[in-house]
């Protein structure tokens, strides 16, 4: 009969306590959700060939970037790499070919695959990647970066 009091007791204790642990843990999930207005964050920076993160996905980073002029060849061993154009046209070299992106079109690069993004004019990039990518990949040249900024 104690032992079912107890238990009885225990278990609405745990419990409530429990349900308060998940509203705070909901309400400071809540409290992160926030629109991103992209053409706000391309206004935060001018530099070229410099991703910045503007946020996280299921182990992915978003990134944007402005770009102009050629970087450099590189692949990613491990990760495959989207880009999505925002504004401007980019052209990706690859070892047999070009392929030329327009505003609003994406591409996948698959892991492995060495490419070398050109871009004539500014352009303006919208990357998925997974979050331990690294910019240039094993090749280091002065466009590498090492750690993204977040903005």
């Amino acid at each position: 009969m104690v032992k079912d009091k107890f238990y009885s007791y225990f278990s609405k204790f745990f419990l409530s306590s429990f349900d308060r642990f998940l509203n705070f843990s909901l309400k400071f999930k809540l409290m992160k959700i926030r629109k991103i207005n992209i053409g706000d964050k391309f206004d935060l920076f001018k530099d070229y060939w410099s991703p910045k993160i503007i946020a996280e996905l299921n182990g992915q980073d978003i990134k944007l970037a402005k770009v102009k002029g050629e970087f450099v060849w590189h692949n990613h061993k491990n990760e495959d790499e989207l880009f999505f154009i925002v504004k401007g046209t980019l052209k990706i070299k690859f070892s047999n070919k070009i392929i030329e992106l327009n505003e609003g079109e994406m591409l996948i690069v698959p892991k492995g695959i060495e490419h070398k993004p050109i871009a004539e004019e500014e352009v303006w990039l919208l990357l998925f990647e997974p979050s331990n990518t690294k910019h240039t990949g094993e090749v280091k040249s002065d466009l590498t970066v090492g750690n993204y900024e977040r903005i």
